[in-house]
């Protein structure tokens, strides 16, 4: 009885295990089907080994379970992925997924370095505008299929592969320049957000993608207004959001692309930033910017925005000149 009691428990366990061998770039990402069914009622775990650290401690999700850069999520065909973000070296190593009672996958990770997928990107475009954007991929995969997908709030949704376009987005390959250029015309809102653009490796029983990460922000401009102040003297701005009282507000100069850009870091009180001092009203949604002492090089253009949700904004363009001579201006 032993014997075959052993014997039973050993075919369950040899039974169980799928070897998956992936390979990421250092700064990129990671995105592997298993091919294995999601149970919405199963708990996942999974853990790096020989040590055993644990990364998902026996969670139960009918779809999206997240930890830090680690996640595990049911597609639109109910099998199980394994997504990992930003790789380093320390990721390299072996894995235990898993997924249903006594089934798991035991995965390796292969991480190589690659100038292609050092860093994450930023993308900002008007509505209605075409966004355009250019991710790197190594020259071990010019020859591979290029896919392109977005996240979403619990999924991660396939917008171009062989086998699937989306209307409004367009995908080129530049093998010379190893360069995957994404368009997408008319952009609306819900076309903000994050991007992954990268290849597809299709292995037996399971594949994988090497992604890079883009960040589309969607712009809408409401307005332009011109302001004049003088020299040396101060200046008080108001930027009007009614619609968006309780957002965070901010202010930048667009010629730098708005790289710095000033809130006052809480709402409803005066705060210095720089040479100006802001307060985001919530009761009126208005942002108050006051130069305290105006100089030659305050002109410009500037963006008086607010953030209406991650990846999208709203502004006003404001045209600053300055001419010379002391004055108080209040607008």
């Amino acid at each position: 009885m032993k014997i075959l009691l052993i014997f039973f428990t050993f075919s369950l366990i040899s039974g169980a295990v799928r070897c998956v061998s992936v390979t990421g770039y250092s700064g990129g990402s990671l995105l592997v089907d298993s091919e294995k069914t999601w149970s919405t009622y199963s708990t996942k775990y999974m853990a790096k080994l020989p040590e055993w650290r644990t990364i998902i401690n026996y969670k139960k999700h009918d779809k999206w379970i997240n930890e830090g850069r680690f996640t595990l999520f049911k597609n639109n065909d109910r099998k199980l992925m394994i997504y990992i973000r930003e790789l380093n070296q320390h990721d390299a190593g072996r894995y235990q997924i898993w997924y249903h009672s006594n089934l798991y996958i035991d995965m390796t990770l292969n991480v190589k370095e690659d100038s292609c997928c050092k860093e994450s990107k930023r993308v900002m475009v008007n509505i209605g505008e075409t966004a355009t954007f250019s991710c790197e991929y190594s020259q071990n995969h010019i020859n591979d299929p290029k896919i392109i997908f977005k996240e979403g709030k619990d999924s991660i949704e396939t917008i171009y592969s062989t086998s699937k376009k989306k209307e409004r987005f367009s995908v080129s390959d530049d093998r010379h320049n190893k360069l995957i250029t994404v368009r997408i015309t008319a952009v609306t809102p819900d076309d903000g957000g994050v991007y992954l653009c990268g290849v597809w490796i299709n292995r037996h029983s399971y594949s994988y993608s090497i992604i890079n990460t883009f960040h589309l922000h969607i712009m809408a401009k409401v307005g332009v207004s011109r302001v004049t102040g003088h020299s040396g003297g101060r200046l008080l701005i108001k930027c009007e959001h009614p619609q968006h009282k309780t957002k965070p507000k901010y202010i930048c100069k667009e010629p730098d692309g708005c790289s710095e850009r000033k809130n006052p870091g809480v709402q409803d009180e005066w705060m210095e930033n720089g040479d100006v001092s802001l307060y985001d009203d919530t009761r009126a949604g208005v942002l108050m910017v006051f130069f305290r002492e105006l100089k030659a090089g305050d002109a410009g253009t500037y963006r008086c925005g607010v953030n209406v949700s991650h990846y999208t904004e709203s502004f006003t363009e404001l045209q600053l000149d300055i001419r010379d001579g002391l004055q108080m201006q209040r607008l």
